[in-house]
């Protein structure tokens, strides 16, 4: 590692290579092309970064580019590289869809060394000529098991058709799919598999939690774990007008919230983010496209408001907590039908569901009664006269009134008035008059 990227390495707080970063060095640097498999917040970002720019010379075209599935991912993995690229004279330029094509273009014809964005918008600058990839050395494509699937997977492969034919392939990725085993079968070159996901205890604990609450309570609930202290979490839906419905719920009842949505303004879903960060909100809610591979320093909880369908989806929203060493706290909302199949979901997975309450503005594991409640499901309650108190320690019935004992009425004179008979003639009594005088 050249001594400026090891400074700044420790000044992370860093003292050594984790399982991925360390297995992938040398094949990377000496130009291979590697899978690399590990789990989520194991450092692979670092992992790819450090070698890859070692093997760059500034000023001599763009050399390195990073595809990567959102907007978000592709700014994070442009300030990380940023950091360390300045430091040996490197230049880098993010390219994402949403962005102004026009400042883009502009930051392009600085020559920058490394390229990092999304599909989309990269191929549609190389096919408008505007951006070109004949002198690339490295491509890496982050979150592979993602950009490897339904159109993201043709976009990835064009763009690869713009590179030399021996240019050099990274793929890394926390879980596996099947297109991750037939790599050489669709890229036509050989590539290194490095697995450390057995082997690799950078993870800090993270407890699963399965808290049973009915849909139309949802929302309530989220609003009483806001009161929990330090409480603060990733929120996913799976539905965007899900989402929608309770950030305006949250507003209303003074709970700031953030959005982090595939349809909003790029400046929009940075100021989300950012919010975020710094602590002005308490939940960031968003779906799975928007908030994949995200790394939010010291995340104390991810909350599952919509249980995923796939293990593999559970697997990228979990790992948003807990990263680095960390703890973490996950909180799956569903009735009991929901949460038996999601246990049934993960049964061949090492995540360990535990019930959990939320009672005293604390997340629990084991719900406590109040004794005086235990206690009168089975004393009966003591008859007491009127206005007088209970005795410490007597039980009284949950949520009725003190039983009392009747008492005796007062006998009384009732003195009876003599009631004066209306005329209900009486009104037009004077007409009467009047005609016989006539």
């Amino acid at each position: 590692m050249l001594p400026q990227f090891e400074t700044r390495f420790k000044k992370l707080g860093f003292d050594q290579l984790s399982p991925i970063q360390a297995a992938v060095y040398e094949p990377l640097k000496a130009g291979e092309s590697v899978l690399g498999l590990a789990p989520t917040g194991s450092g692979k970002t670092l992992g790819f970064v450090i070698p890859v720019l070692e093997r760059l010379t500034p000023g001599a075209g763009i050399q390195a580019m990073i595809i990567a599935p959102s907007q978000e991912l592709a700014m994070q993995l442009t300030n990380v590289t940023r950091s360390f690229a300045t430091l040996a004279g490197l230049k880098v330029t993010s390219i994402t869809g949403g962005a102004n094509v026009k400042r883009q273009l502009e930051q392009l014809k600085k020559h920058p060394d490394v390229v990092i964005g999304t599909p989309g918008r990269i191929l549609n600058l190389l096919e408008d000529r505007k951006l070109k990839g004949h002198q690339l050395k490295t491509v890496i494509i982050d979150e592979a098991d993602d950009l490897l699937a339904g159109e993201t997977f043709d976009a990835v492969r064009s763009i690869l058709q713009e590179a030399p034919a021996d240019v050099q392939l990274g793929f890394f990725s926390a879980t596996e799919t099947a297109i991750l085993s037939e790599l050489e079968k669709w890229f036509s070159q050989p590539v290194t598999r490095v697995d450390v996901r057995d082997i690799d205890d950078t993870q800090g604990e993270v407890r699963h939690g399965a808290l049973e609450v009915s849909n139309l309570k949802k929302v309530a609930m989220l609003g009483k774990l806001a009161t929990v202290k330090q409480f603060k979490a990733l929120v996913f839906f799976n539905h965007i007008g899900d989402l929608q419905q309770t950030k305006s719920w949250l507003m209303h009842n003074h709970v700031p919230a953030a959005a982090l949505t595939a349809n909003q303004r790029q400046t929009e879903r940075q100021k989300a983010l950012t919010d975020f960060r710094l602590g002005r909100v308490k939940y960031l809610l968003s779906t799975d496209v928007a908030a994949r591979g995200l790394d939010i320093a010291k995340l104390p909880a991810v909350v599952n408001y919509n249980l995923p369908a796939s293990e593999i989806t559970y697997t990228h929203r979990v790992g948003r907590t807990g990263r680095m060493g960390e703890p973490g706290q996950v909180v799956n909302f569903g009735n009991e039908h929901d949460l038996r199949d999601l246990k049934r979901l993960l049964r061949e997975t090492d995540y360990d569901l535990v019930p959990v309450y939320y009672q005293d503005h604390k997340l629990v594991t084991q719900f406590k009664e109040n004794p005086s409640n235990r206690a009168s499901s089975t004393a009966a309650p003591r008859l007491v006269q009127r206005g007088q108190a209970v005795p410490e320690g007597e039980p009284e019935l949950k949520g009725q009134p003190r039983s009392v004992a009747p008492m005796q009425p007062r006998i009384q004179p009732v003195e009876t008035k003599k009631k004066h008979k209306k005329n209900k003639h009486s009104k037009r009594k004077g007409m009467r008059h009047k005609r016989t005088e006539e």
